[in-house]
C-alpha cells in the first residue's frame, strides 16, 4: 500500500530529504475517488520527476452547494490501493484543520480575477476562489518542482497557471490531456452519480462537442450561433445545459481572429454536473 502522511510538516521534511538527494518532486492534487484519468496524471508526473506526491483532500471551500460537498465520495483506502500500482511515492491526506489552521471562515483566500469569471465561475460562485486557495496552500506545503492538472477542467488549469505566474511561485504547472471512456465520455469522479440510463446518454456531451468542433474546422463563421445550437443539441439528448462557449485555447479569451480555439460545455444530467472541452486547431476556412 502506498504510504500516507497527514501533516504538512512531515511532507515538507520528506520533500526536503528528496531534494537533498537531487530528486525532482511532482505534485498531483486530487479530491480522491481516483479513476484512470487521475492515474494518467500520476504517470505524466512520473515522466517529469523522480518522486511523485498525490494529495487527496476534499476541499470544502470550493463547493458552492453544501449537499454536494457532503455526498462527494471519500475513498482514501481504495485510492491508496489504486496508487500502489502507479508510480506514486507518497499520498498526502491532510485534514481540513491541517490546511486551514485558523478555520475556514478566517482563512486567507486567494482570488484570480478575470479567468475565474464566466463559464463554470458564473454557475458556481466562489468555486475558483476555493480552488485557487487550496492549490496555493498545497503548493506552499509541498513546494514541488512541478504540479500536474488535467485539461478536462480547463478553466481550473488556466486559473492555476495565472495564480502561479502572478505570485511568481517557483513551480511548473503541467496540463495533461483528458482521458475518456470508450464512448468518449470524459472520466470524472462525478460520473458515479449517473444512473445506468444516464450513463448511456452521457456521451452525448462529447458527441455535441465533436459536432461543434467539426463545424468550426469546416469554416462556420457564426460562432455565437454554434453556441446556441450546441445547447439545443444537448437539450435534445436529455441534458440541462448550463453553457456552451467557444474561446481561445491559450487564455479562454474571446475567439475573434484566433485559429487555436476550444469549445467548452457544462450540463447537468440527473444528479451529475458534467463538464468537457475540445480543442480546435488550425486556421478556419473563413479566415484563409
Amino acid at each position: 500500500m502506498t504510504p500516507v502522511i497527514t501533516r504538512s510538516s512531515e511532507l515538507r521534511r520528506q520533500v526536503a530529504d528528496w531534494r537533498a538527494e537531487g530528486r525532482r518532486v511532482a505534485l498531483v492534487p486530487t479530491m480522491g475517488n481516483l479513476h484512470a484519468g487521475h492515474l494518467a496524471l500520476v504517470e505524466r508526473a512520473a515522466g517529469l520527476a523522480e518522486r511523485v506526491v498525490v494529495s487527496v483532500f476534499v476541499n470544502p471551500t470550493q463547493f458552492d452547494d453544501p449537499a454536494d460537498f457532503e455526498r462527494y465520495p471519500r475513498t482514501l483506502e481504495a485510492d491508496r490501493e489504486r496508487l500502489a500500482a502507479a508510480p506514486c511515492d507518497l499520498v498526502f491526506a491532510p485534514t481540513p484543520a491541517g490546511l486551514y489552521p485558523f478555520g475556514q471562515a478566517a482563512a486567507v483566500r486567494i482570488e484570480v480575477p478575470g479567468l475565474s469569471e464566466g463559464l463554470c465561475g458564473a454557475w458556481r460562485p466562489g468555486h475558483f476562489a476555493g480552488v485557487a486557495t487550496v492549490v496555493c496552500r498545497l503548493l506552499n506545503v509541498c513546494q514541488p518542482d512541478l504540479a500536474v492538472f488535467g485539461e478536462k477542467d480547463l478553466q481550473q488549469l488556466r486559473v492555476i497557471e495565472r495564480l502561479v505566474a502572478d505570485l511568481q511561485m517557483p513551480v511548473d504547472i503541467v496540463g495533461a490531456p483528458t482521458v475518456r471512456e470508450a464512448d468518449g465520455l470524459a472520466m470524472s469522479s462525478r460520473n458515479t452519480y449517473l444512473s445506468k440510463d444516464e450513463r448511456q446518454r452521457a456521451a452525448g456531451l462529447y458527441r455535441t462537442l465533436c459536432r461543434l468542433r467539426d463545424a468550426i474546422a469546416a469554416g462556420e463563421p457564426d460562432l455565437k450561433g454554434l453556441e446556441t445550437t450546441g445547447k439545443d443539441w444537448l437539450a435534445a439528448e436529455g441534458f440541462v445545459p448550463e453553457y456552451v462557449e467557444i474561446r481561445r485555447w491559450r487564455d479562454l479569451g474571446p475567439p475573434e481572429g484566433d485559429d487555436d480555439l476550444v469549445v467548452l460545455a457544462a450540463a447537468r444530467l440527473g444528479k451529475a454536473r458534467l463538464i468537457d472541452n475540445l480543442r480546435v486547431r488550425g486556421k478556419r476556412k473563413d479566415e484563409r
